[in-house]
């Protein structure tokens, strides 16, 4: 960038040229004309170039303060500190998604489900991923019907031991969609994560409960039944630390950043949006969640039955940690296979590097479960 201060050689050869014009327009005598005027320009411009140097001076000064990180406090937007990426077993793996139709018999919505785990494994998946509500109609009329009291299991709860079961034996770890809840005279829309040892790793019960009136579209309450968890819930597996949301937690960006801040590689959202709303946000809430946490998201739905109460969008989804559609599917049953690659992750983060950009000068995200913890 070249300067704009006024030169002593360019000086003198703007003092000449006016003093030039001067005389050439003047009605006196060379000996009668003042040479007042070059002296003056001399002392403006001598008082510009000193103005200009002390701006240029106190312009470096500000630009040092305000792009210096510890102005921004990175470090302390989140608190508390945002945790490193753990190391996962597994840096490298397949996941299978399976998008299953639902049906009002319960026995069948199982051994199909257990089918379509085994179908997904064969083609090489060690994670499986299973819809919202995938055993039971999705009304407040059949929730309590088909609800199961998890925590009791084996008979209480056939559809948390199918899951068990087959994790156990093929050495698996499933994300096993949502259930009906019984715990005591409540009920929860709850998501349960088996290791490959077939044990129950986290149960998140939806934490945002999906009440929505959009006139002539859709109403829904699911308040009117269920009762919403109160715990975000991130698990550590095999194939990595994983975050668990049940569908219309996903429109709430504050429950993926806690995730992000615990050092999740993968979120799993098991939902199941509608026909009026599915369109419009599906894929968009997917691949902010993605994007703005630098981390994977998977989704899981129902396949789409057109004559049931509630049908669902469908468009079972995996995203990438640049916000990228990686696989997805139509409103059909189907399973999608597709790979997780977390050493993108890093690549990612140092390609675009929002943690070192945060404004904790400006903002602060608190989680409020691990400040108490401390």
């Amino acid at each position: 960038m070249k300067s704009s201060v006024v030169s002593s050689k360019n000086l003198i050869r703007l003092q000449s040229a006016i003093s030039r014009s001067f005389l050439q327009h003047s009605s006196k005598p060379i000996s009668q004309t003042p040479f007042f005027i070059p002296i003056f320009l001399t002392n403006t411009i001598n008082l510009y170039n000193q103005r200009y140097q002390n701006l240029q001076i106190q312009i470096r000064s500000n630009s040092s303060s305000i792009m210096s990180s510890s102005a921004f406090k990175p470090e302390q937007a989140r608190l508390p500190p945002a945790l490193p990426l753990p190391s996962p077993l597994l840096t490298k793996f397949k996941i299978g998604i399976c998008q299953l139709a639902v049906t009002p018999d319960k026995e069948r919505n199982i051994q199909h489900a257990r089918k379509a785990i085994e179908e997904a494994v064969q083609k090489g998946a060690q994670l499986v991923v299973l819809p919202e509500i995938w055993n039971s109609p999705y009304s407040n009329d059949s929730f309590p019907v088909y609800a199961e009291d998890i925590d009791a299991g084996h008979d209480a709860s056939p559809s948390t031991a199918m899951l068990s079961e087959v994790s156990s034996r093929l050495k698996i770890t499933v994300v096993g969609g949502s259930i009906p809840e019984r715990c005591g005279d409540k009920l929860y829309n709850t998501c349960c994560v088996f290791g490959t040892d077939g044990n129950l790793k986290a149960k998140h019960r939806k934490i945002h409960l999906f009440d929505i009136d959009i006139p002539g579209k859709i109403t829904f309450m699911e308040s009117k039944t269920l009762t919403a968890g109160e715990t975000p819930t991130i698990v550590d597996t095999d194939v990595g630390r994983i975050g668990v949301g049940i569908c219309y937690d996903i429109r709430f960006q504050e429950l993926a950043m806690i995730y992000a801040s615990r050092g999740a590689h993968l979120l799993c959202y098991p939902g199941a949006f509608n026909m009026t709303t599915g369109p419009l946000h599906w894929e968009l809430l997917q691949r902010a969640r993605a994007v703005d946490n630098q981390l994977y998201v998977a989704t899981c739905s129902p396949a789409r039955d057109a004559g049931a109460g509630y049908v669902a969008w469908g468009h079972s989804t995996l995203v990438g940690p640049f916000g990228e559609v990686l696989a997805t599917t139509e409103h059909d049953e189907d399973i999608i296979i597709a790979e997780i690659d977390y050493s993108i992750l890093e690549q990612r983060r140092s390609n675009l590097p929002l943690a070192k950009q945060r404004r904790g000068d400006l903002y602060q995200l608190v989680d409020i479960r691990r400040v108490r913890a401390h």
